[in-house]
């Protein structure tokens, strides 16, 4: 099999609240997010995403993602797209770095791969797990009473994981932490998560004004060295995220002993391929996981859902449900929450079909090259 086309679109996608705002005063109103098709000489199409959280998130933005894209398909035409590895190493050959623009190839791929093989991807991934798992709730920043809230009416919606943007004033994120804590149970998991928008001077306040409560403390400051120095200056669980962009910085957490879970964003690996290397890894270290991407729609909750559905139980953490935010289906067959869990579709590849008349005409065509 061999790739025949590559075709390339983009879709906004407007957030059911209106705005999701984090650290630093960032906020994102509408979601740009690119979608990839994959065809083959067989006939067979396979579909990925990628959507990054703005272009003040991570070292990537949709048009940056774009550019590369329409840079990186023409030297896959020929290439054989169930030959994964091969297919990330020759991908790597010709564009070094930027995992963001290879990740929604590397996804179409696996999406061929599943309905070739007649398996959802998940089977593809290492076998499913369980009937369902966990999802978190993400709590845009906003004053303690309205984060509290929030937080009450999505627990009522079955929602367990919380996750509090926080990462601004100190005094007002311990604030928020406390609020937040009034109204969870003893099997509501709470995680503060400052988004690396603490100094360190702020982050020792905050883990030693919540010193009480039991909550996780997310990615507190910008760098690896000044998150492991909070680390050893408190004994709440830790979690990191941001500074995780490969299996070299897993190994060094590890041996540093710098977290208790990670979050393995799909996008920051260069696709579910190499995501999955380093979800094998954690596994093999006994690392907990939050499995998700930077953001995205039907498509890449799809891909998460079987990403998370092939990792063991005792070692997800949670996982999210991004097509829940944002009020455009892209796709039909994307899994759907059901009381704060998912499952992934037991259909062929990711399981969905896409709504062409959500996603129009395509940006970027290799047949136009």
């Amino acid at each position: 099999m061999k790739i025949q086309r590559i075709d390339m679109y983009q879709v906004d996608l407007p957030l059911k609240e209106g705005r999701y705002s984090w650290s630093g005063g960032k906020s994102v109103d509408v979601f740009d997010s690119t979608v990839v098709s994959v065809t083959a000489d067989s006939g067979l199409v396979g579909w990925g995403e990628v959507c990054p959280l703005g272009p003040a998130y991570l070292p990537a933005f949709a048009g940056g993602c774009r550019a590369g894209i329409e840079f990186l398909a023409p030297f896959l035409i020929g290439e054989n797209p169930l030959q994964l590895e091969r297919l990330n190493r020759h991908m790597d050959a010709v564009l070094k770095g930027h995992p963001s623009v290879k990740s929604a190839i590397d996804m179409a791929c696996w999406d061929l791969l599943g309905k070739h093989s007649g398996l959802p991807v998940c089977e593809l991934m290492g076998g499913r797990y369980g009937e369902d798992f966990h999802l978190y709730r993400a709590i845009s920043q906003a004053s303690p009473e309205d984060m509290a809230k929030s937080v009450r009416g999505y627990r009522e919606e079955g929602y367990r994981r919380f996750q509090l943007k926080v990462g601004g004033d100190p005094d007002l994120d311990i604030e928020r932490i406390h609020r937040v804590a009034e109204v969870l149970q003893p099997e509501d998991r709470l995680v503060a998560d400052a988004n690396t928008g603490w100094l360190m001077e702020g982050a020792m306040r905050v883990v030693r004004g919540v010193r009480d409560l039991d909550v996780y403390i997310e990615q507190p400051c910008r760098t690896y060295e000044e998150c492991l120095s909070i680390r050893r200056h408190t004994d709440h669980p830790f979690v990191l995220d941001e500074v995780v962009d490969g299996v070299e910085m897993l190994i060094r957490g590890k041996a540093d002993l710098a977290m208790d879970v990670v979050n393995i964003k799909i996008s920051k690996f260069g696709g579910l391929t190499r995501a999955r290397l380093a979800r094998d890894l954690c596994a093999q270290l006994g690392i907990a996981m939050t499995i998700e991407d930077s953001w995205g729609g039907d498509i890449i909750t799809a891909a998460i859902s079987h990403f998370a559905h092939s990792t063991p139980t005792e070692l997800l953490f949670t996982s999210t449900d991004f097509n829940s935010y944002v009020t455009k289906s892209i796709a039909t067959g994307a899994p759907e929450r059901d009381r704060g869990r998912l499952r992934a579709s037991t259909e062929s590849g990711l399981g969905i079909e896409p709504r062409m008349d959500a996603l129009g005409s395509p940006v970027w065509s290799s047949r136009n090259t």
